[in-house]
């Protein structure tokens, strides 16, 4: 099973891919957690990520897809796997597509929490561990971001018949729950 997890920042999807992962024994593919290894190890992928961020900019998609695809060459991947973090703009749910087509197969699930803006922007702001730049107005910023550059993901794979609408309000299991009835 190919699945992609999607939703604002603060919808749960990090909780939500780590128990989908055990009960449905799949990895899960956070491209934070690519960027960080290719860095902390310096391959090439890692030194051109570093540069790009260390500028100030923002890695571009095909950066990004290239990571992507690297990653889902490995073994461990051939049985499926949930996606987080990415795609995050239509040309990387493009290119994935395009990638996973040419070994004849696709996306599966594209299962998107959604959760009001308020309660999210109280979840962000109530995190323990928060960041630098979660402030009301620079979580409100991050939100109108993921409006505008990041839910058109969601328009692509609706015109495949793929999304399916979680509500991420109630308690962690609940809402682990829906997403798995969602799956089954």
């Amino acid at each position: 099973m190919k699945l992609i997890l999607f939703g604002p920042p603060g919808a749960g999807k990090g909780t939500q891919a780590v128990k989908l992962q055990e009960e449905l024994h799949l990895p899960h593919i956070s491209t934070g957690d690519i960027f960080r290894y290719h860095i902390k190890h310096e391959t090439d992928l890692g030194k051109k990520v570093k540069a790009i961020l260390a500028s100030g900019e923002l890695v571009s998609d095909d950066v990004v897809v290239e990571l992507v695809v690297n990653e889902l060459g490995q073994e461990k991947y051939k049985n499926g796997y949930i996606l987080d973090g990415f795609p995050r703009t239509v040309p990387q749910a493009e290119a994935l597509d395009a990638y996973l087509s040419e070994h004849g197969t696709s996306v599966d699930h594209f299962l998107i929490l959604t959760v009001p803006e308020e309660e999210l922007i109280k979840r962000i702001l109530s995190r323990g561990q928060g960041r630098e730049d979660d402030t009301e107005e620079m979580v409100k910023n991050r939100l109108n971001v993921y409006h505008e550059e990041t839910k058109p993901v969601m328009d692509h794979y609706q015109k495949q018949g793929l999304v399916k609408e979680i509500d991420g309000v109630g308690t962690i299991d609940e809402i682990f729950g829906r997403l798995l009835d969602a799956v089954r």
